[in-house]
């Protein structure tokens, strides 16, 4: 899949720094490509964090990608940094 503006929303900004949420049936690794945020690449500011829910319809997680880089219309995020664990239950 790619992008959908309409999944992006903000969650919290001060001080120049905006709070994503994006949620996704895109895995980590593809939302992780350069160039998936380029459609939103006149809102989302270096350093910038979105909080992600990935692979919504198979093997579902979470975390926080960071803006790392957006010049000329073109964004990078780092990796994802996982939140939760394993859960052995």
């Amino acid at each position: 899949m790619a992008y959908q503006s309409k999944d992006l929303s903000v969650l919290a900004y001060a001080n120049g720094f905006t709070l994503w949420h994006y949620t996704t049936v895109d895995t980590a690794a593809v939302v992780d490509t350069e160039d998936y945020f380029n459609d939103a690449s006149h809102m989302l500011r270096v350093g910038d964090m979105i909080m992600a829910n990935v692979d919504t319809d198979g093997t579902p997680a979470a975390g926080i990608f960071l803006v790392n880089a957006n010049a000329a219309g073109v964004v990078d995020v780092a990796d994802i940094t996982a939140v939760g664990g394993t859960d052995t239950d």
